[in-house]
């Protein structure tokens, strides 16, 4: 560890370094090794940090590799990546981006190549804009489809540029075999043989270091706590080579559940310690938050408001009030079943499968929302549980959702209701209707018989061909609304029942027809057979 650098001494951290046993090896072998693999090309890394107790690992070890490097051999730059789903629990995400900005800082300070980044999902596929704007149900077991829109998309986007800007890029991740054996297995399926790297599973040109996959939990502490007992220096400090503290991550843990260790979830593959996990504050794939249950706790009560919220979202999905808060229909416009064999006779039994939340709550959750903002705001904290982007293509999913278009066009109201003000709102000129004419359909649609909804889309249709020359697949779209499931649950089902009997029905007649005719065919070539045997027998008499 020689050419220490001049505005960090090293030297408190040397007897620690070559002394200190990390998986049965000292750290100066693991600092060697990330300064020989940073030095052997010119591929920019990308350390995925999730503000956790590995990623701190693994950001630390870089920065002790790159202090002890010389300046000219600090070539290639290091992008330190963090994914912020928009709705990270409150503590936990300032916590990252403070730890973020002082890495930053103390880089610069020490003149190294790293900078911070802060990724985040598009719009269209935030949170809110998937639950409250398509109706998309709160993230279950059986339908996680927030981690890839959420989390994987945008971490993959920011890599894709690098290599295409780069040509290649190294990602460093803080997986260990101890802690998630599953995706140990994925990265050892895709290693280089030879080399300390892998394959990315997805991602061509990007190639995966994960320089402490062989430590366990308490090496990790270990490293975080630091040099200090070596230097006489107040281990309570636990300070980091850039100048930052990791006492409170430490804290964090501890707070985090009974057994005091949890980690921060950044994909699939990442294990969460039972029901108690750090991430996102809506979370609902977990029974209960034991997390956020813990902070709240050990002195974060004003979050209390946000776990209730979150297990008002966790208690629609409960199977008896599934067919409360959601649709019968899918947004295909169609009802749908699931069909499965159960028994020893095999016998089919057919499921209903709701489809997204039903408008009326989508606007009551909203409201409760920004409420929950206001309230927060004024009682002292500064927080952002909605952008105002965000609300503007709710509303348009709103006005154009495809089985309830909202025509009240309600969401501005809502906002107003609550801040007192409006926003910005686009002005559609497309759409000339208004909450009289939502009302004066659903009289008239009552009168005749027909679903309002239906009528809705249909005079949508129309108005997005009006004044175009050519109206190519007019017919089709309309066809493609007719074919919508209309009407109640009870109608559909009945009108689906008949049209099954009478496909049976047709099925059945034409399986008579068809033997019948088979029967024919076989009856005239008996007769032909028949014919032929007799015609020899002549020939043969003769």
């Amino acid at each position: 560890m020689s050419n220490l650098n001049q505005n960090f001494d090293l030297a408190d951290y040397e007897e620690f370094i070559n002394n200190e046993i990390f998986a049965g090896k000292p750290l100066a072998d693991y600092v060697a090794e990330v300064q020989r693999i940073y030095c052997s090309d010119t591929r920019p890394w990308i350390i995925g940090y999730s503000g956790g107790k590995d990623s701190s690992a693994v950001i630390t070890l870089v920065y002790l590799a790159l202090l002890g490097l010389k300046p000219e051999d600090r070539k290639k730059h290091v992008f330190l990546v963090c994914s912020d789903t928009l709705v990270e629990t409150p503590v936990v995400v300032d916590l990252i981006l403070e730890s973020m900005q002082l890495i930053e800082k103390g880089a610069r300070r020490d003149g190294l190549p790293i900078t911070q980044h802060a990724v985040t999902p598009k719009t269209s596929e935030t949170f809110w804009v998937n639950l409250l704007g398509k109706g998309y149900p709160a993230p279950s077991r059986s339908f996680r489809w927030c981690t890839e829109r959420m989390k994987i998309n945008p971490v993959s986007e920011f890599i894709k540029e690098k290599v295409s800007q780069f040509e290649e890029v190294v990602v460093l991740l803080g997986a260990r075999s101890s802690e998630s054996a599953s995706r140990a297995q994925v990265i050892a399926k895709h290693k280089i043989d030879g080399t300390r790297l892998a394959r990315h599973t997805t991602l061509a040109n990007a190639f995966i270091y994960t320089p402490i996959d062989t430590w366990d939990t308490e090496d990790v502490w270990k490293l975080l706590r630091g040099a200090f007992r070596y230097a006489g220096l107040d281990i309570e400090e636990w300070e980091n080579p850039w100048g930052g503290s990791n006492r409170q991550l430490w804290t964090l843990y501890m707070h985090s559940s009974g057994q005091g260790e949890c980690p921060l979830v950044i994909d699939e593959s990442t294990p969460s310690c039972g029901n108690s996990r750090f991430g996102c504050w809506t979370c609902t794939v977990v029974t209960k938050d034991r997390a956020m249950e813990s902070l709240i706790q050990n002195g974060e009560d004003w979050m209390l408001p946000l776990l209730k919220f979150r297990d008002v979202l966790a208690n629609t999905s409960d199977p008896n009030q599934k067919d409360v808060f959601r649709n019968y229909k899918r947004r295909t416009g169609k009802v749908t079943y699931q069909y499965a064999k159960e028994g020893a006779d095999v016998h089919e039994t057919r499921k209903h499968v709701p489809g997204p939340y039903w408008l009326k709550y989508r606007k009551i959750w909203l409201q409760e929302l920004l409420e929950l903002e206001r309230d927060i705001n004024q009682g002292g904290h500064t927080i952002k549980l909605i952008s105002e982007p965000e609300l503007h293509i709710i509303r348009q999913q709103w006005l154009r959702d495809p089985n309830e278009p909202d025509w009240k066009d309600e969401l501005p109201e809502i906002y107003r209701r609550v801040y007192g003000f409006d926003l910005d709102w686009v002005i559609d000129d497309q759409s000339r209707f208004d909450a009289y004419d939502a009302t004066l359909l659903n009289e008239v649609s009552s009168i005749y018989d027909v679903e309002p909804e239906m009528v809705m889309k249909l005079i949508e249709l129309e108005i997005s061909m009006e004044g175009l020359g050519r109206r190519q697949g007019i017919f089709e779209k309309i066809s493609t609304i007719l074919k919508q499931d209309w009407g109640s649950l009870e109608v559909i089902e009945q009108h689906n029942t008949a049209l099954q009997k009478r496909h049976e029905r047709d099925i059945h007649t034409d399986t008579i027809l068809r033997l019948e005719n088979d029967l024919k065919m076989i009856s005239e070539q008996i007769v032909e057979v028949e014919k032929t045997k007799s015609s020899r027998h002549e020939d043969l008499v003769q």
